[in-house]
């Protein structure tokens, strides 16, 4: 075979899935934004216009504040299970990070300042004073970011499976589906291929390396974070923040700043590590640690219950 037919055919096999995964991109359908919570007809879907983006939210319940913010990658649903309990001792908040979810997303850098700054513009927008921040891995750094900053609104954290090791690659200790598709993601061009060809069935796989247990993920959560993620824009937003994962790491060198009661919450199948978890117990001033059994990354589909009382214990 002469070199030129050679060269043609690596070219052909190179340059060809780039565009197919373009062409599938360019011919998904925008799915409609949902005009309920899948899990509770009852409550209303609100929305909030901050200064780069328009986020998604839900309020519910009385009492004291609560603001949930979920992990990379999922949405507020990912508190279906404990919101409905939660809602009965306190006000609950909820809310899409930028770039996730149903929220907007901006075309910017997604690293901590970002959804720091989203959720501190938050708070000032909807007036939410004295309150208790608690959320799963982004979710859970975030507020000990925000508390390192003395934000006053901010009344005491609770970081649940925080997600601020590993050079931004904890994910990947999820199962090998999770390793091979976060690896290639951070790979330009090859990246954006990737995960244009994204689909449902290679999607569960991944989230299923974050339970401990399969069952805990629900159908509804899984068609819902589907429907997000084949937005316009949004695999871009992703890989964005996957290429920005090792900043967490480096942003947690500001948590000997926390003046604020913390209480870390991790389950024993989390993808950190006991010594990274026990780094952060010794980091982190008045801090507490509870380790959850038979629990996974996204505790609040794991083990519920366990969170509600974590969450509950730490505000009374």
């Amino acid at each position: 075979m002469e070199t030129n037919t050679i060269i043609m055919f690596i070219l052909a096999f190179t340059i060809a899935p780039v565009f197919i995964s373009m062409l599938m991109e360019a011919l998904r359908k925008t799915p409609p934004i949902p005009e309920n919570l899948y899990w509770d007809n009852s409550l209303d879907i609100e929305y909030v216009q901050l200064n780069d983006s328009k986020l998604r939210y839900i309020k519910t319940g009385q009492g004291p504040n609560l603001v949930l913010l979920h992990t990379l990658r999922t949405q507020l649903d990912i508190f279906e299970k404990v919101i409905p309990e939660l809602s009965k001792s306190f006000t609950v908040y909820a809310l899409d990070h930028p770039g996730h979810g149903f929220s907007s997303i901006p075309d910017v850098e997604y690293e901590p300042e970002l959804f720091v700054n989203a959720v501190e513009q938050f708070m000032n927008k909807l007036d939410i004073s004295n309150a208790t921040l608690a959320g799963i891995s982004i979710g859970g750094s975030i507020p000990l970011l925000i508390a390192a900053k003395h934000n006053q609104r901010v009344k005491n954290v609770v970081a649940i499976n925080p997600y601020d090791y590993g050079n931004g690659r904890g994910v990947e200790r999820g199962n090998f589906v999770a390793w091979l598709i976060f690896t290639l993601a951070r790979i330009p061009v090859l990246g954006e291929t990737v995960m244009r060809f994204r689909n449902p069935m290679i999607e569960q796989q991944i989230f299923k390396g974050g339970v401990f247990e399969a069952k805990a993920l629900t159908t509804g959560f899984l068609k819902q974070v589907w429907q997000s993620g084949i937005r316009k824009g949004h695999y871009r937003a992703f890989i964005n923040l996957v290429r920005n994962a090792e900043k967490w790491e480096t942003a947690r060198a500001v948590y000997g700043n926390i003046n604020v009661p913390v209480t870390l919450v991790y389950g024993d199948n989390d993808w950190s590590t006991p010594e990274e978890r026990e780094k952060n117990n010794r980091d982190i001033p008045n801090s507490t640690i509870e380790i959850i059994k038979d629990g996974g990354h996204f505790l609040s589909l794991d083990r519920p219950n366990e969170v509600i009382g974590a969450i509950t214990q730490s505000i009374n």
